[in-house]
């Protein structure tokens, strides 16, 4: 049986505006300047306004009507100097302060690269066409993890022709001939094969290359002591042989990527932090932020309709309303740029005055424990607020650039009872680890110790959890001899 009923609930919801303004704050400054450039693009009622520009735009105090009984005021959009209220906020960087990024790289991918390689090769038409079938299913650490008879099917169904499994492997042998070296390998075993076989044979690399061949899992295991047993060689022509496998290269796709995406990635900090005889003075980066005004030429017709408006017709009203809807958008985003540029100012500044230790030395160990929580306490915001201007932010620091992210770690107690930050005590575990005896590694047991005798009373599984936050392996991963 169906019913109806009345109910009454009270709910709330985020206006477009409010979630506009959330994502303004979570986005870091390099983001910025293309949300301001898409901002400009899709607003005709807002421009960019040039620097030498200051000249008064509206007068003041102008009321108009639009007719359909709503009224605004002309000097509410206008801006007495043109100088955007963020552009006025203590300690931007000025245009003679500009830090230059990193320039843009232009280089090609790796399979480009490899591709670039196949065209200087003498090779007939159906070796260029399998060589060039091979590097396509390379993937980014530079392996190639298809078996030989799935890419035989694979290319004779694509290309109508079938070939043979003998003409696909020597297309393989072709492209392992290729930089960087190892590339095309099916596995690591013969990527680290590949390696030595193009080095000089000496009797080291020699023995470097039987024990890839014939000793792999106990290589990988770090089982020393079984590998010197089954090979007539000295212990010093042993380390040897090991040390220049440690050398060689476990992802050579990956690491040749790497050079690309160090010259290719920009990365922008949010903030700087300059320190002047222990005065800590924090800018905003605005120098990529434009300055923003309000259209003159919309102006200008909301100031034309004001001196005459008895005399116009319906259209024009209704042209009146659209330049004010625009208008509006135009000096609220304005107006929220400002608010996100005050919202990441407070935040940090309370982020330097918890950490300043820190700041003035850069020594990790002066970290002190802080949560969102705090600096929401400290600020007046939001946590959500806080976890979204720390998001994906960076400052420029007389140590390096940091992510906001680092500043915040989780408490422990010390022997005395003090509050002592995770940061601290993974650097003096990080420490601990560098520095022991590679033949015989610290193990978690042995570095809970360690801690504990240091006053850190910590439990072998939070050291374990460190440990791997770190990216050290365990004990028996880090054996050398």
């Amino acid at each position: 049986m169906l019913k109806q009923s009345l109910q009454q609930k009270l709910q709330q919801k985020l206006s477009p505006q409010q979630i506009q303004m959330i994502r303004l704050l979570e986005i870091p400054a390099l983001e910025m300047e293309e949300r301001i450039k898409q901002e400009i693009e899709e607003n005709p009622g807002l421009e960019e306004a040039p620097e030498d520009d200051f000249e008064d735009e509206l007068p003041a105090n102008d009321v108009l009507n639009s007719g359909d009984n709503e009224d605004f005021t002309l000097g509410d959009y206008r801006n007495e100097d043109n100088i955007p209220d963020y552009k006025l906020t203590a300690n931007n960087y000025s245009d003679e302060d500009r830090r230059e990024g990193v320039p843009l790289s232009s280089s090609s991918s790796l399979h480009e690269y490899l591709i670039e390689q196949l065209r200087l090769k003498s090779l007939s038409e159906k070796e260029m066409e399998l060589a060039e079938y091979v590097i396509g299913n390379i993937d980014q650490d530079g392996y190639l993890r298809r078996e030989e008879e799935a890419m035989v099917d694979d290319y004779s169904f694509l290309s109508g022709n079938m070939v043979e499994e003998e003409a696909m492997r020597n297309a393989v042998k072709i492209v392992q001939e290729f930089e960087p070296a190892g590339v095309g390998a099916a596995n690591l075993q013969e990527c680290l094969a590949l390696q030595l076989k193009r080095k000089e044979q000496t009797p080291d690399i020699q023995l470097a290359a039987e024990i890839i061949e014939n000793s792999f899992d106990d290589f990988i295991r770090k089982h020393y002591d079984k590998i010197l047993k089954r090979y007539a060689a000295s212990e010093e022509q042993f380390k040897r042989a090991v040390s220049e496998i440690v050398k060689l290269n476990p992802k050579p796709g990956s690491a040749w990527e790497s050079v690309l995406e160090e010259n290719s990635v920009q990365l922008i900090p949010d903030f700087i932090l300059e320190n002047d005889n222990g005065n800590l003075i924090l800018s905003l980066n605005n120098r990529n932020i434009p300055e923003l005004r309000i259209n003159k030429n919309y102006a200008e017709m909301l100031e034309e309709y004001s001196t005459n408006k008895e005399n116009q017709s319906r259209e024009m009203k209704d042209a009146v309303l659209f330049v004010k809807q625009k208008l509006d958008s135009a000096k609220w985003f304005i107006n929220a740029i400002k608010q996100r540029q005050e919202t990441l100012q407070n935040t940090m500044n309370a982020i330097v005055k918890r950490q300043r230790d820190f700041f003035l030395e850069g020594d990790e160990t002066k970290l002190k424990p802080m949560i969102l929580k705090d600096i929401s306490d400290d600020t007046g915001y939001d946590i959500s607020t806080i976890s979204r201007v720390s998001n994906s932010k960076y400052i420029q620091t007389d140590f390096g650039v940091y992510s906001l992210k680092f500043f915040f770690s989780e408490s422990m107690r010390n022997d005395q009872g003090e509050e002592i930050s995770a940061m601290e005590i993974k650097t003096i575990l990080e420490e601990s680890i560098r520095s022991e005896d590679k033949r015989s590694p610290l193990t978690d047991d042995k570095l809970t110790e360690i801690l504990q005798e240091k006053g850190y009373v910590i439990a072998r599984r939070t050291v374990a959890k460190y440990r791997e936050q770190l990216h050290f392996p365990v004990a028996r991963l880090r054996k050398e001899i």
